[in-house]
């Protein structure tokens, strides 16, 4: 630990967004970064507590003390080493990642400025691509093979582990490039493409062989593998089954966002498949990060105004929650990057019914609620409050969440990793239960 007392005399800081006025007009990366003195200087607050919550709340299991004083004293290669030891793509998790890490640190349960460790994993990163500290290795082929059905977060640790384990590895894919949701679900104004095409460049030169719009049946699986990862996520959104639902202009947010980043890599389309919203009053039903999503793209798209519903009550306004103390995950109010573009947010709101002109939705019929206990425990309450209003719409996109996937029966030597085995979470843990699911493969071809 470089310096002991770098938290008492400097304060956190953020490399923040760029400006508003300038980020809505591009699809470029809205979070800037700050001077490698600074960033040094933010690594220098990490304490190195005795017990590492920061650690402890990670599903990689990152040692953010060890990587962020190698990173304050310098030494730029031995940070992104120690980094990539527990994290195989730090690059994706230090732009996506909600740092539970950060939330877990001392400092910010005394002072409400933990650490940085974010930016700082991304900062590393981007670092060791620029001074060539990543390298190709090329594994010793231990002649079993293994395919990976899925080239998601989940799917490209698995199979980067097995590849470097030394098993040959075939990654199957139904869409046309890698990343899953990385690259067809979050907007490149989060996380810009070629950071993906920069790390398949590097699983390819160390042997991994990927086959695109390749859709495979689980219950006839490709021959001439000694086993199998099944990390296809969730595909199926959840969606709302109320009245008007087959009206034109009701979309699940997948649709824009995917289109939008397909068109950004190149892809034409007519005007009539376009899922737009220029010159629109946009409904966004949901809360969540998908949901800020279709804010952020909306605005870049050219809308005329946006509204977020959320059937759930508001979370409070942090720092703290009463329900989730420190170091767990609080859940508290989150404003994105995309919520400060512009947006109308409101909570406890019921859809009742899509409304529609000539087949095309113009509005929605809303309520306000209220939740109550439930006095035979359980799922609280709904009950309305007030009178149903009308929200109006020119397009409704529904980011409502993913149904958890159902399997059939798989044989003993194929395994679920991701979203695929849990339902939807997070990429970091999408990414940890790649990595558990390629130790459990290894552990299986060594027994048989």
């Amino acid at each position: 630990m470089g310096d002991p007392k770098a938290f008492l005399t400097i304060h956190r800081k953020e490399a923040g967004y760029r400006p508003v006025h300038d980020r809505i007009h591009d699809f470029g990366e809205v979070e800037q970064t700050l001077n490698s003195g600074d960033r040094r200087l933010q690594a220098s607050r990490c304490m190195d507590c005795g017990v590492p919550f920061c650690h402890w709340a990670c599903p990689l299991g990152n040692k953010p003390p060890e990587w962020n004083d190698a990173l304050y004293k310098g030494d730029w290669e031995l940070a992104y080493r120690l980094l990539n030891s527990t994290n195989d793509f730090p690059e994706f998790t230090g732009r996506v990642c909600p740092a539970l890490c950060e939330k877990a640190c001392v400092l910010n349960l005394t002072e409400h400025e933990p650490t940085t460790n974010r930016e700082d994993e991304a900062a590393i990163t981007e670092h060791a691509f620029e001074e060539n500290y990543v390298r190709t290795h090329h594994p010793e082929r231990n002649g079993q093979k293994v395919a990976v059905i899925g080239s998601g977060p989940a799917g490209l640790v698995a199979a980067n582990r097995l590849n470097l384990m030394g098993y040959a590895v075939t990654v199957f894919d139904k869409n046309e490039d890698a990343g899953g949701l990385l690259r067809y679900g979050i907007p490149n104004f989060k996380l810009n493409k070629a950071v993906i095409d920069r790390r398949m460049k590097v699983l390819r030169d160390e042997g991994i062989e990927f086959k695109f719009n390749t859709e495979i049946d689980l219950q006839a699986l490709p021959t001439g593998f000694d086993a199998y990862i099944v990390a296809t996520g969730t595909p199926e959104a959840r969606d709302l089954a109320i009245p008007g639902r087959d009206l034109k202009g009701i979309y699940f947010a997948l649709d824009m966002l995917a289109q939008q980043n397909r068109i950004l890599a190149g892809k034409e389309l007519k005007r009539e498949e376009l899922v737009t919203a220029r010159g629109k009053d946009v409904l966004v039903i949901g809360g969540g990060d998908t949901g800020s999503d279709c804010i952020g793209t909306a605005h870049r798209q050219g809308c005329k105004s946006v509204i977020q519903i959320e059937i759930m009550p508001q979370p409070p306004i942090g720092p703290d929650d009463p329900q989730k103390p420190w170091p767990a995950w609080p859940r508290t109010l989150k404003t994105t990057s995309s919520h400060e573009e512009g947006c109308t947010r409101r909570w406890n709101i019921n859809s009742l019914r899509f409304l529609g002109k000539n087949g095309q939705v113009t509005g929605v019929e809303v309520q306000e609620i209220a939740w109550k206990p439930n006095p035979e425990g359980g799922r609280p309450l709904m009950e309305p409050v007030g009178k149903p209003e009308v929200i109006k719409a020119d397009i409704v996109l529904l980011a409502l969440g993913f149904l958890k996937p159902q399997h059939p029966k798989l044989a003993d030597n194929v395994f679920l990793a991701g979203d695929a085995s849990s339902g939807a979470s997070l990429v970091v843990r999408a990414m940890a239960s790649g990595r558990d699911a390629a130790a459990q493969v290894d552990t299986f071809l060594k027994r048989h």
